[in-house]
């Protein structure tokens, strides 16, 4: 089976330095120049993931990526922005917006093949866990959705994957390190404060239920989840 993947950026050397990498790797691909091409193609042949250029004419690709984000049909569609804004504020931005990676520019055709294939083995692990019960918290991976008791609480994408990770590793300590790699990838490179600043937001998240004191602070090592009795 030969994947589809799209290809949107306006540059045609990248058009066709990916086109014939990722071709010769086995995908199909489809490629356009502009973020409304791809956005009214999309509908009509969803792709096996996207590599995204920033900095397009017309609609630019941060802003395309969170139309994918907010509809039903594409909200998990595996994206990988390409992009020569390669500060860390632009990543994190990136990365928070909805990407599933995020590859500086000049590209390295092997370099973004490998990233992609992280991706698309990330998406597409063997067997979906069913619902995970734990401390009073019900998280329901096919639903991407959380709920404590009968009210059902609103997460961001990020630390929904946070949450998701804490739950499956009840008690255990981890490290900022740690939660890095296993929740945003050992191959992004960023700042241990990121981790800090979202263990803030599921806090916030979690602050209508009660349990946001289940996320603890473990001095000078990192973070756990106190699961208490499972129910």
């Amino acid at each position: 089976m030969s994947f589809n993947i799209f290809v949107v950026d306006s540059d045609p050397a990248v058009q066709q330095l990916l086109a014939q990498n990722l071709g010769q790797a086995g995908y199909a691909v489809q490629c356009f120049d502009d973020g409304l091409s791809a956005l009214d193609a999309l509908p009509r042949a969803l792709p096996e993931a996207v590599l995204l250029e920033w900095d397009l004419p017309g609609l630019s690709g941060l802003a395309l990526m969170r139309r994918w984000r907010a509809a039903a049909h594409t909200s998990e569609l595996p994206i990988l922005m390409l992009s020569s804004r390669c500060a860390e504020q632009d990543k994190v931005l990136a990365l928070e917006s909805g990407a599933d990676d995020f590859i500086c520019k000049p590209l390295g055709a092997r370099e973004t093949i490998a990233r992609l294939h992280a991706v698309l083995r990330r998406r597409r692990p063997a067997a979906m866990p069913g619902a995970l019960h734990v401390a009073g918290l019900r998280l329901d991976p096919h639903t991407l959705s959380v709920t404590a008791g009968d009210r059902q609480l609103s997460l961001g994408r990020v630390e929904f994957r946070l949450l998701n990770y804490l739950m499956h590793h009840p008690g255990r300590v981890h490290s900022r390190a740690q939660l890095l790699d296993q929740v945003w990838g050992s191959h992004v490179f960023l700042d241990e404060r990121t981790v800090d600043a979202h263990v803030g937001r599921l806090r916030s998240a979690l602050q209508p239920s009660g349990l946001h004191d289940a996320i603890q602070t473990v001095r000078g090592s990192g973070y756990r989840f106190l699961s208490g009795t499972p129910c």
